[in-house]
């Protein structure tokens, strides 16, 4: 069974920076999906970015592309988030997810993700 844990959230400051972790266990990492979203209560869920675990391939959204970095570190299965310059707008609880086995990964869409973690929040105060 596929487990996704998030970590790496908490209070920032606007304008400070914040780095998010997802470990991704329970399955043969490669060759997956791994989709950075955000969620704010009463909206839906926004696609942040997706990367490619086989390569480290990514595909950013616009909703915050330029402040965010993705990265992997393969030996331990874990795709990081990188948030900097952020901005009250930018609080939400944000979620880590893997698609089944698939040979790209293009903008993230919360469909096409069957494992998800139980996410992290951020809060960016004033």
């Amino acid at each position: 069974q596929v487990e996704v844990v998030e970590s790496g959230g908490g209070s920032v400051q606007a304008g400070g920076s914040l780095t998010l972790s997802c470990v991704v266990s329970g399955y043969t990492y490669g060759d997956h999906c791994v989709g950075w979203f955000r969620q704010v209560p009463g909206k839906e869920r926004e696609g942040v970015v997706s990367v490619y675990t086989a390569d480290g391939r990514t595909h950013y959204t616009t909703s915050m592309k330029g402040r965010v970095t993705a990265s992997q570190d393969s030996a331990k299965n874990t795709v990081f988030l990188q948030m900097t310059s952020l901005k009250p707008e930018d609080t939400a609880v944000y979620h880590c997810a893997v698609t089944p086995p698939r040979r790209y990964c293009g903008s993230p869409e919360a469909f096409e993700y069957n494992a998800w973690g139980q996410g992290t929040k951020v809060t960016v105060t004033t």
